[in-house]
């Protein structure tokens, strides 16, 4: 996203950007898909009609389940937890958190009660990885957390020239990158590999996911050890973006970028 905004008109009372900063409030959205959450083969979650509950200026969402679709006799009231749990967690206080116990398997901080009267009706029930087992959306596996009906991630071929690099070392350098438009984020450009110095990069251990694009098969750091996992690829991307599959992005905001000459 270049950072000129010089050309954009006045935001006035009578003209406003589309996708303004996110809320200030609390908001939600009704969705009527069929969302199961599993430990084991027991289905903690069984909805098909829940809220997605975006926390004040937060990107990302959470389900808000009715208390009848949750298995709530499997939840135990416990203390907060010490230290940070995760991104995709809630990131104010709960009013409460549980704790799920099936038999003798017991999965901490599982679920949570939002601290706003009017979703007293609602619970929130992990996402993150390692918690629950699996999450069906319909049918369809999904994952890491839940896909905002108001995004939209297109993958789009381009012949721009774009080049990245460090220091005045170039580390990517093409013009048949795949761009990676996502709504709320900067574009991302997906380098054919022939087109990448894997000279001045290392292979890392780092491994993600993403709810749109299914699950990194590789990262990379900067061999000289001055950046950490600044690259990623996506080996067996999910259809909706597989024509990104085995090609090198990079954090381009930690790095430099020009899109046909342009510094971005």
């Amino acid at each position: 996203m270049s950072t000129d905004q010089t050309w954009l008109p006045p935001v006035t009372e009578n003209l406003v950007q589309r996708f303004p900063a996110y809320p200030e409030t609390w908001s939600f959205q009704p969705s009527e898909r069929w969302v199961r959450g599993f430990a084991g083969d027991v289905a903690v979650v069984d909805s098909r009609r829940q809220l997605l509950v975006w926390e004040p200026r937060h990107k990302v969402p959470e389900y808000g389940f009715p208390l009848a679709d949750v298995r709530t006799d499997l939840l135990e009231e416990t203390d907060a937890p010490e230290g940070d749990l995760g991104y995709y967690r809630p990131r104010r206080a709960p009013a409460q958190w549980y704790d799920l116990r099936i038999g003798d398997r017991l999965i901490r901080h599982a679920a949570w009660s939002w601290d706003v009267p009017e979703l007293g009706g609602f619970l929130g029930v992990s996402w993150f990885p390692g918690v629950l087992d699996r999450w069906l959306e319909e049918d369809q596996p999904v994952f890491t957390h839940p896909r905002d009906q108001f995004s939209r991630v297109d993958a789009l071929p381009s012949s721009r020239r774009v080049t990245v690099s460090r220091d005045g070392v170039v580390l990517a350098d093409s013009d048949e990158t795949v761009i990676v438009y996502e709504t709320g984020l900067l574009p991302r450009y997906y380098f054919p590999p022939q087109n990448v110095d894997f000279s001045v990069l290392t292979t890392s251990s780092t491994e993600s996911s993403c709810p749109y694009k299914g699950h990194t098969t590789q990262y990379w750091s900067l061999a000289d050890g001055s950046l950490d996992d600044v690259a990623w690829s996506y080996g067996d991307p999910k259809q909706d973006v597989d024509a990104i599959a085995g090609r090198v992005a990079f954090y381009t905001e930690r790095l430099d970028l020009t899109v046909d000459g342009e510094p971005r």
